[in-house]
Protein backbone atom coordinates (compact mmCIF):
# COMPACT_ATOMS: atom_id res chain seq x y z
CA UNK A 1 0.00 0.00 0.00
CA UNK A 2 2.93 2.16 0.69
CA UNK A 3 4.09 2.12 -2.54
CA UNK A 4 1.16 2.76 -4.46
CA UNK A 5 0.67 5.65 -2.05
CA UNK A 6 4.00 6.85 -3.34
CA UNK A 7 3.25 6.22 -7.25
CA UNK A 8 0.58 8.46 -6.67
CA UNK A 9 2.00 10.81 -4.61
CA UNK A 10 4.99 11.07 -7.64
CA UNK A 11 2.58 11.08 -10.45
CA UNK A 12 0.58 14.32 -9.35
CA UNK A 13 3.73 15.95 -8.49
CA UNK A 14 4.81 15.19 -12.14
CA UNK A 15 1.98 16.40 -12.92
CA UNK A 16 1.68 19.74 -11.13
CA UNK A 17 5.51 20.46 -11.71
CA UNK A 18 4.92 19.47 -15.75
CA UNK A 19 1.79 21.88 -15.71
CA UNK A 20 3.58 25.22 -14.06
CA UNK A 21 6.71 24.56 -16.26
CA UNK A 22 3.73 25.11 -19.29
CA UNK A 23 2.69 27.94 -18.03
CA UNK A 24 6.24 29.66 -17.64
CA UNK A 25 7.26 29.26 -21.27
CA UNK A 26 3.66 30.38 -22.59
CA UNK A 27 3.93 33.67 -24.34
CA UNK A 28 1.55 36.45 -23.90
CA UNK A 29 -0.52 36.73 -27.24
CA UNK A 30 1.03 39.47 -29.49
CA UNK A 31 -0.59 40.72 -32.43
CA UNK A 32 2.20 39.89 -34.71
CA UNK A 33 0.51 41.92 -37.90
CA UNK A 34 -0.23 44.78 -35.62
CA UNK A 35 3.24 45.32 -34.59
CA UNK A 36 4.64 44.48 -37.98
CA UNK A 37 3.28 47.75 -38.80
CA UNK A 38 6.16 49.52 -36.62
CA UNK A 39 8.50 48.70 -39.73
CA UNK A 40 6.32 50.49 -42.85
CA UNK A 41 8.01 53.17 -43.72
CA UNK A 42 11.77 54.60 -45.00
CA UNK A 43 14.65 53.92 -43.20
CA UNK A 44 18.20 54.44 -43.33
CA UNK A 45 22.04 53.21 -40.63
CA UNK A 46 24.97 54.46 -40.99
CA UNK A 47 27.08 51.79 -38.90
CA UNK A 48 29.55 50.46 -41.35
CA UNK A 49 32.26 52.74 -42.73
CA UNK A 50 31.86 54.89 -45.50
CA UNK A 51 28.34 52.57 -46.36
CA UNK A 52 24.78 53.48 -45.87
CA UNK A 53 21.77 51.07 -45.60
CA UNK A 54 18.58 52.04 -46.90
CA UNK A 55 15.32 49.75 -46.92
CA UNK A 56 12.21 51.00 -47.73
CA UNK A 57 9.29 49.20 -46.20
CA UNK A 58 5.57 48.89 -47.74
CA UNK A 59 2.23 47.09 -46.30
CA UNK A 60 1.65 44.15 -49.06
CA UNK A 61 -2.02 42.36 -47.35
CA UNK A 62 -0.51 41.31 -43.57
CA UNK A 63 2.79 40.82 -45.02
CA UNK A 64 5.11 43.25 -46.02
CA UNK A 65 7.32 44.35 -49.26
CA UNK A 66 10.53 45.42 -48.84
CA UNK A 67 13.49 47.08 -51.06
CA UNK A 68 17.20 47.49 -49.61
CA UNK A 69 20.44 48.53 -50.99
CA UNK A 70 23.88 49.48 -49.06
CA UNK A 71 25.63 52.65 -50.70
CA UNK A 72 29.35 53.50 -50.43
CA UNK A 73 30.77 56.45 -51.97
CA UNK A 74 27.50 57.19 -54.16
CA UNK A 75 27.55 54.00 -55.55
CA UNK A 76 25.29 50.82 -54.81
CA UNK A 77 27.02 47.76 -53.52
CA UNK A 78 24.45 45.49 -52.72
CA UNK A 79 20.45 45.38 -53.12
CA UNK A 80 17.87 42.95 -52.90
CA UNK A 81 14.24 42.67 -51.81
CA UNK A 82 12.57 40.92 -49.27
CA UNK A 83 8.79 39.09 -48.87
CA UNK A 84 7.68 39.00 -45.74
CA UNK A 85 4.46 37.22 -45.13
CA UNK A 86 2.47 36.46 -42.00
CA UNK A 87 1.42 32.60 -41.53
CA UNK A 88 -1.48 32.76 -38.77
CA UNK A 89 -0.73 28.81 -37.95
CA UNK A 90 2.56 29.18 -36.42
CA UNK A 91 2.06 32.96 -35.24
CA UNK A 92 4.95 33.99 -37.41
CA UNK A 93 6.77 35.74 -40.66
CA UNK A 94 7.77 34.06 -43.10
CA UNK A 95 10.19 36.27 -45.16
CA UNK A 96 12.14 35.38 -48.32
CA UNK A 97 15.43 37.67 -49.45
CA UNK A 98 16.65 38.00 -52.89
CA UNK A 99 19.87 39.76 -52.84
CA UNK A 100 21.77 40.18 -56.35
CA UNK A 101 24.31 37.39 -56.82
CA UNK A 102 23.63 35.29 -54.07
CA UNK A 103 21.15 31.96 -53.40
CA UNK A 104 17.31 33.38 -52.15
CA UNK A 105 17.77 33.18 -48.26
CA UNK A 106 14.52 31.89 -46.15
CA UNK A 107 13.70 32.98 -42.47
CA UNK A 108 11.13 33.43 -39.99
CA UNK A 109 10.60 36.24 -37.65
CA UNK A 110 8.28 37.30 -34.81
CA UNK A 111 7.87 39.79 -32.27
CA UNK A 112 8.94 38.69 -28.53
CA UNK A 113 7.16 41.84 -26.50
CA UNK A 114 5.86 44.86 -28.05
CA UNK A 115 9.02 46.53 -29.07
CA UNK A 116 11.19 43.11 -29.37
CA UNK A 117 11.83 40.26 -32.47
CA UNK A 118 13.89 37.41 -33.26
CA UNK A 119 14.44 36.41 -36.96
CA UNK A 120 16.70 33.55 -37.92
CA UNK A 121 16.77 30.72 -40.79
CA UNK A 122 13.67 28.98 -41.17
CA UNK A 123 15.62 25.74 -40.71
CA UNK A 124 16.11 26.82 -37.68
CA UNK A 125 12.51 28.10 -36.21
CA UNK A 126 12.44 24.80 -34.06
CA UNK A 127 15.05 25.35 -31.98
CA UNK A 128 15.84 29.36 -32.23
CA UNK A 129 18.91 28.87 -29.30
CA UNK A 130 21.00 26.54 -32.06
CA UNK A 131 20.54 28.93 -34.68
CA UNK A 132 23.89 29.61 -36.27
CA UNK A 133 23.19 32.86 -36.80
CA UNK A 134 20.39 34.90 -35.92
CA UNK A 135 19.55 38.84 -35.38
CA UNK A 136 17.76 40.31 -32.40
CA UNK A 137 15.94 43.44 -32.10
CA UNK A 138 14.70 46.12 -30.48
CA UNK A 139 12.50 49.44 -31.19
CA UNK A 140 14.14 52.12 -29.09
CA UNK A 141 11.04 55.20 -30.00
CA UNK A 142 8.87 54.65 -33.17
CA UNK A 143 11.51 56.32 -35.14
CA UNK A 144 14.72 54.53 -33.84
CA UNK A 145 15.71 50.75 -33.82
CA UNK A 146 18.92 48.31 -33.20
CA UNK A 147 19.02 45.20 -34.55
CA UNK A 148 22.35 42.90 -33.55
CA UNK A 149 23.47 40.26 -36.03
CA UNK A 150 24.23 36.78 -33.80
CA UNK A 151 26.69 34.59 -34.93
CA UNK A 152 27.26 31.16 -33.01
CA UNK A 153 25.20 32.96 -29.80
CA UNK A 154 28.02 35.96 -30.28
CA UNK A 155 26.77 39.45 -31.12
CA UNK A 156 28.72 40.38 -33.81
CA UNK A 157 27.44 43.88 -34.76
CA UNK A 158 24.92 45.98 -34.13
CA UNK A 159 22.85 48.61 -36.26
CA UNK A 160 20.71 51.74 -35.71
CA UNK A 161 18.46 52.50 -38.05
CA UNK A 162 16.22 55.75 -38.14
CA UNK A 163 13.16 56.66 -39.89
CA UNK A 164 13.75 59.35 -43.05
CA UNK A 165 11.18 61.68 -42.51
CA UNK A 166 9.43 62.00 -45.91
Amino acid sequence: MKTFCFTIKMVVLLLLSTSGTQAQTTQTNLNQVELMKQFTGSWKSNEVKDTTVYFDQKLYGTGQDIYFKYVSKAKTVMEGKQLWGYVKEIDKYILAVTTEGHDIGIFVFWFTANNKWIWLPYSSMSNPERASIKYEGEFKSPDTFAETTIINNKPVITYTYSRIKQ
